[in-house]
């Protein structure tokens, strides 16, 4: 079809349509003004007895390079991204938090960035208040690992604490490894950003953190599960209610179109490569076998879907939309 040929198709379309169109292929003035900004972003649903909240925190625009997958040419990397329609030269990672209404207790999920990593990213709270959720009524806040885009939001830029009534809960592995074991001299360099943001939220509140071991039930209906490399300490949530269950992957895959489906790259922000993949397998054999439901804190909003085995790795089905309970 040529360039005329396609003007005419469009035109065409549009005519029929009713939409307006002005001579010369140019479209009318719209009656209305652009709205500018897209609504607020929360998604809520129904896990056996419980409600759940997906909370949208924006998003990250990462920039890659050969050095981003350490065991595939960046090549394939960029392939794989092309065939999914992103760009070849940066990551976009959406960030979506999670609240669970247990009916008794609300229970956060991680927290957010806070505004403090990107300028795309920062929206939970607002998103949160406009789910009808007051952040005085959190009760429990469960952390999956230290990185700054999961635990930013526990307190504000000048260090007041943004859910003042919440329990913090984060695995003992990953409180040990930031907290008492390295310091800035002794930390992996790419991970010294990571430890020094740590201390700033977790230093003055050693007394209030509850630690706990990875495989322990640590609210109701809500087990922590080992899914180590990531950083040393990571953790997933299995969420149970009746007969229904998901799985909180958290970082354990990152993003589904390269991670899910190849699960054995090892991506630069995989303390551990090697370990991350291996509890990557396992845990997409999991999920994938049970027909599980799973939440990804770096997957599309509003991040919740089923994993399928493929005949080379895993793929990501997300949910269809309800807009009602």
């Amino acid at each position: 079809m040529t360039s005329m040929d396609r003007r005419a198709f469009v035109a065409g379309a549009l005519l029929a349509s009713g939409l307006p169109w002005r001579a010369g292929g140019e479209k009318a003035e719209a009656g209305a003004p652009q709205a500018g900004k897209a609504g607020p972003a929360f998604y809520r649903f129904r896990l056996g007895d419980y409600e759940l909240t997906a909370l949208y925190d924006g998003i990250w625009h990462r920039p890659i390079d050969g050095r981003f997958v350490r065991n595939a040419p960046f090549a394939e990397v960029q392939k794989a991204l092309a065939e999914n329609f992103l760009s070849v030269d940066r990551l976009s990672l959406p960030i979506t938090a999670l609240v669970v209404n247990t009916g008794v207790r609300l229970i956060l999920i991680d927290t957010g960035s806070a505004g403090q990593l990107a300028a795309t990213a920062g929206s939970m709270m607002s998103n949160l208040v406009a789910a009808g959720i007051d952040p005085k009524a959190i009760d429990t806040i469960l952390v999956s690992h230290f990185h700054p885009d999961h635990i930013n939001g526990i307190k504000t830029k000048d260090g007041r604490m943004v859910f003042p009534d919440a329990e913090i809960k984060v695995p003992a592995p990953e409180w040990t490894y930031w907290m008492d074991e390295v310091t800035p001299t002794t930390v992996p360099e790419a991970a010294r950003g990571v430890l020094l943001n740590a201390g700033r939220i977790f230093a003055d509140l050693r007394k209030e953190v509850t630690q706990f071991a990875p495989g322990s039930e640590v609210a109701p209906g809500i087990t922590s599960i080992a899914a180590y490399g990531h950083t040393p300490g990571h953790v997933a949530y299995a969420v149970a209610s009746g007969d229904s269950s998901m799985m909180v992957l958290c970082d354990t895959t990152n993003h589904p179109w390269l991670f899910v489906r190849h699960p054995d790259w090892q991506p630069i922000f995989d303390m551990d490569g090697p370990l991350a993949a291996a509890f990557r397998r396992r845990m997409l054999d999991r999920v994938a076998a049970d027909r599980m439901l799973v939440q990804g804190y770096h997957f599309p909003f509003p991040a919740i879907g089923h994993i399928a085995k493929s005949a080379s790795g895993y793929e990501f089905v997300p949910v269809q939309w309800q807009p009602a309970l």
